[in-house]
């Protein structure tokens, strides 16, 4: 192996910002979760607690794992997240019959921080909603959804 440096071609180089899709998505997801996180921030959620909670909300009792794979995530960071929130009293997390399962719910607690995020949530939703146009909108949750068809 060589202790050459290898070259880079520049002009190939500062195309990357211009045209990188990974870099706009996660330019694009850190301005929203900045606007959803400042408006759940008086019912002490981020948005990816806020969004946690609806996901658990919708299946109401569901395998950790089951819950990864329907949010695209891995396990291990799911559970990390979801510690967060069993501290906090919002969700319980139980072994199932099979003990190396762990099943997940809401817990009145979280149905009521939840009740009292969808208002600040819609807000938000709204806000963006009317920054974009409907068209627009449409447009761009539907492209969004497109992507899961790339993994």
């Amino acid at each position: 192996m060589s202790n050459q440096p290898l070259k880079i071609d520049l002009a190939e180089v500062s195309q990357v910002p211009a045209t990188c899709m990974g870099m706009h998505i996660r330019r694009a997801s850190r301005i929203m979760t900045q606007v959803y996180d400042a408006a759940l921030r008086p019912v002490g959620l981020v948005l990816n607690q806020f969004t946690l909670l609806v996901a658990i909300h919708l299946v109401e009792s569901t395998p950790i794992t089951r819950l990864a794979q329907e949010l695209f995530t891995d396990q291990t960071t799911l559970t990390r997240n979801l510690k967060l929130l069993e501290k906090r009293g919002l969700v319980a997390i139980e072994p199932g019959e099979d003990r190396r399962v762990k099943w997940v719910s809401l817990t009145p607690e979280g149905q009521a921080v939840l009740a009292q995020a969808l208002p600040l949530w819609e807000q938000a939703q709204a806000e963006v909603m009317q920054h974009f146009g409907q068209q627009q909108w449409q447009a761009l949750l539907s492209l969004l959804s497109d992507v899961k068809a790339v993994r």
